[in-house]
């Protein structure tokens, strides 16, 4: 017996029983352990059998899953064949060459747009790259390739248009105009790439509507602020998972047009980042001599921009690149003055709100004195945005009044709109000015417009250190560094002679103070939470600390802007407009500017020059004789 049982043992030690297992029983020479060891052997063996024969199981399954539902395909391709109908992907490939054949696309275009066809119908349904093929196909026969509208060229309904839809604006509205003029004689010529730069609520995406309006022609808008990637505006090109066109081609897709006005809305605040420089794929699309050939990464084929009319729009042009700014036209929008914001108010913004809000012009009465004191009082803007809120709230509160029944009618007055809107929110810069040696009045140029700015110098016992404050930038602290030194060198050149002077006196100061060895000057311009610079400011900087060294206060109803060398030359500044509009905001009577600017007021509104007298200089020293009291 236990020789048959050794013999079964070796039997099954041969079939299933690994090297070093076969090695452990032959070493061991009790017959029942070297059965336990067998039946563990058995049992692992037992187990590895029974998993392969599941995997083998779900394999086959899944083989079988696939070939059943290929077989029930071929069988309803063939039932379809017999009844005459065909399948659901020859109705799609008919369907798409139909779409191919209707989108007029150019011959080159075409012929890439058949032989993706042709590539899509050798595919299977259930392949990932079908619905990507398909979609491309989409896309190619959905683009414009040759729907346009019809420009409307009615010179005197286009004025009538802008006119309806805008106060002023003289200048956009003549190159709108000149452009109509143009296409009339020319059907065949390009369309303007524009460019409107102004502060926030004058209007230039409203502007915009209102020329495609004018033209007749679709208007679409994209906002490029934090905009990042290039793709963006390009596209993904089609190796990428869920990969598009950029938006350019996306919003002519959306329009069915070809020749819209296109707003590229926020240009000054485009971002670039690993991703690439979006401001670099707009020079192709902006490029007069480029853009009829434009290719987008997803769709590889040129597409025809040559006819859309571009419109960009920015607060301030310093952050667009030099070589994006070359391919525009820019056309400045300046800030309103007080009168043209009242003739807004009343001819847009009130019958607008009257509407909004439910009211009729019976029922709400606003006079110009209380629009004025709205504007004075409750806004600090160079546009009109903030303006036409306060009027909303003002019909809000009213419309309150009379949905409760407390009144039907309501006319406004000046003093009751500190019940309606509050305290009065902004206060002249007249009472912040003092007739105070030390203290000037300058102008600054910032993205949301002109603004009016005070340069305070103070000297203290020290050791002869310049201090600035004001959260001032780099090109700021040279200008003070500079004033100083023109300070100096100019009084030590006229210290001999009879005549009290200013320039006398001033040499006299520092001959008395040893030169500023011994004495700190502190330049602190107020608004410390804003950051400032620009070389504008030296010219202020400038007569504060004459004024300071003198005893001899600036007038208060002047200001000035200018920048100066160290021979105590006066050169030319930008922001001229908006900064001769926040002077006038702040009730300044004159104004000095640097010599060659002079031809920047030529363009000033007719408003902005009433009750302002201008005062050009060249040098330092005639600066000091208008602005110095006494």
């Amino acid at each position: 017996m236990v020789g048959d049982t050794l013999k079964v043992g070796e039997y099954i030690l041969e079939d299933v029983a690994q090297f070093n297992c076969t090695f452990v029983v032959l070493e061991t020479a009790d017959v029942g352990e070297r059965l336990k060891i067998l039946s563990v052997a058995m049992a692992s063996q037992n187990e590895l059998l029974e998993l392969s024969a599941k995997i083998q199981h779900q394999v086959s399954k899944s083989i079988d899953k696939t070939q059943r539902e290929y077989f029930l395909q071929e069988q309803l391709k063939a039932i379809q064949s017999e009844l005459g109908q065909s399948d659901q992907k020859s109705a799609e490939m008919e369907e798409l060459k139909g779409l191919i054949e209707k989108a007029q696309m150019p011959e080159k275009v075409r012929a890439e747009a058949q032989r993706e066809l042709d590539r899509l119908s050798r595919m299977h349904t259930m392949s990932p790259e079908f619905s990507v093929q398909r979609s491309y196909i989409e896309w190619l026969c959905e683009l414009p390739w040759a729907k346009s509208t019809e420009d409307k060229l009615n010179l005197s309904r286009a004025r009538q248009v802008l006119n309806t839809d805008h106060y002023d604006l003289v200048k956009v509205k003549k190159r709108i105009l000149e452009f109509l003029a143009v296409r009339k004689l020319n059907p065949e010529g390009r369309s303007p790439i524009l460019c409107f730069v102004g502060p926030p609520g004058v209007g230039k995406t409203s502007l915009g509507k209102s020329i495609a309006r004018s033209l007749g022609r679709k208007f679409v808008r994209i906002s490029l602020g934090g905009i990042r990637d290039e793709a963006d505006i390009r596209g993904h090109r089609r190796t990428y998972i869920g990969a598009l066109p950029g938006r350019i081609i996306q919003e002519l897709r959306k329009c069915e047009s070809r020749n819209p006005v296109f707003m590229l809305d926020e240009l000054d605040k485009i971002g670039q980042d690993f991703r690439g420089d979006p401001a670099s794929a707009l020079l192709e699309v902006l490029d007069p001599e480029q853009n009829n050939s434009f290719t987008d990464h997803y769709i590889g084929q040129p597409f025809d921009l040559s006819k859309v009319m571009f419109i960009g729009t920015a607060n301030y042009m310093g952050t667009v690149p030099p070589a994006l700014r070359d391919r525009m036209e820019v056309i400045e929008l300046p800030g309103y003055t007080a009168s043209e914001k009242l003739s807004i108010a009343k001819q847009y913004l009130l019958p607008r709100q009257l509407q909004e809000n439910g009211l009729t012009g019976r029922q709400l009465l606003l006079k110009d004195g209380t629009l004025e004191k709205i504007i004075e009082s409750y806004t600090r803007e160079a546009g009109v945005r903030e303006l036409e809120r306060q009027i909303a709230a003002v019909c809000r509160a009213i419309a309150v009044e009379i949905a409760e029944g407390k009144r039907k009618t309501a006319a406004v007055s000046p003093s009751l709109l500190a019940s309606l809107l509050g305290p009065v929110q902004y206060e002249s810069e007249l009472a912040l000015r003092t007739s105070t040696p030390g203290v000037a009045t300058g102008l600054a140029y910032t993205p949301v417009g002109g603004e009016v700015l005070f340069i305070e110098s103070s000297i203290t016992p020290g050791e002869g250190h310049l201090v600035l404050t004001g959260q001032l930038g780099d090109v700021m602290k040279e200008s003070a560094q500079a004033a100083v030194t023109v300070i100096k060198s100019l009084a030590a050149k006229k210290i001999a002679g009879k005549n009290q002077t200013t320039q006398k006196i001033l040499a006299q100061f520092l001959v008395d103070h040893q030169n500023l060895k011994k004495h700190n000057i502190h330049i602190h311009v107020p608004a410390g939470a804003i950051p400032k610079d620009g070389p504008s400011a030296g010219l202020a900087i400038y007569t504060s600390l004459v004024s300071l060294f003198t005893g001899r206060a600036v007038r208060a109803d002047l200001a000035m802007t200018g920048e100066i060398t160290l021979r105590g030359l006066v050169l030319p500044i930008g922001g001229v407009k908006e900064k001769v509009l926040a002077a006038k905001r702040a009730g300044i009577k004159t104004v000095i500017l640097p010599d060659r600017n002079k031809k920047d007021t030529l363009d000033l509104p007719k408003d902005a020059l009433r009750n302002l007298t201008f005062v050009f200089v060249d040098h330092v020293d005639k600066v000091l004789r208008i602005a110095l009291e006494n």
